[in-house]
């Protein structure tokens, strides 16, 4: 019995998904590949939050997932501190200063959350961050300068940073996709934070979850 035209067509297609697109070089390459990663425990995320409230009031961690939340009404880090509230994990133990580095972390950022930087990579010779990752109105952005995705809200994404820090460059992937690539802005020391810091134009209730967070560093 002869197949049909259009059952040989669904059977090629359906091969075609099967085959390993990596190996015949069709899928962009892992941006993982050639990194080690690095132990982490809860002894390497310090929870930072608003000074006058307990740790469980705008952080949680629940069946594997980092949940952090702020209002734009909440007080700083520090009852001296200018700076906006935030709910964000700082990581601890990995702090470099040359060297190939990567974080790994995969988020969600429901809708509404808007004005608010969603991972940063800390420190810099004339600035406190030599990147931070936001979010405006669903847009995942690179500061307030360049769209990332367009339209990132109610989904989980896979977020990658490399920071090489003597080519003097930083790598942003998105689900495996490179999206910027750009100089950093030098520093001494760097290390990696994510959560939620209100930002300028910031929505009232700003939340965002992480699941996955690795560090990685180079092979050497």
């Amino acid at each position: 019995m002869e197949m049909s035209s259009s059952l040989l067509a669904v059977s090629i297609f359906t091969i075609f998904l099967c085959i390993d697109r990596k190996a015949i070089g069709w899928a962009p390459p892992d941006p993982t590949e050639g990194f080690v990663s690095l132990p982490l425990n809860s002894s390497n995320f310090q929870i930072q939050k608003p000074w006058n409230l307990l740790e469980n009031q705008r952080y949680r961690f629940i069946d594997g997932i980092h949940w952090f939340w702020v209002f734009s009404t909440d007080q700083s880090l520090s009852r001296n501190s200018n700076t906006k509230p935030r709910s964000e994990i700082r990581i601890r133990g990995y702090d470099y200063s040359s060297g190939v580095w990567q974080f790994e972390g995969y988020g969600y950022v429901p809708n509404g959350t808007s004005g608010v930087c969603i991972m940063q990579l800390f420190r810099a010779k004339n600035a406190n961050t030599t990147l931070m990752i936001r979010v405006y109105d669903g847009k995942l952005m690179y500061y307030k300068r360049e769209i990332l995705v367009p339209y990132i809200y109610d989904e989980w994404f896979r977020l990658n940073v490399i920071h090489d820090v003597g080519a003097g460059k930083v790598s942003i992937f998105i689900n495996g996709i490179l999206k910027l690539e750009f100089n950093d802005s030098g520093g001494t020391f760097h290390y990696f934070k994510c959560g939620v810091y209100a930002q300028g134009d910031d929505s009232y209730y700003m939340e965002s979850r992480w699941k996955g967070i690795k560090v990685l560093k180079k092979c050497d």
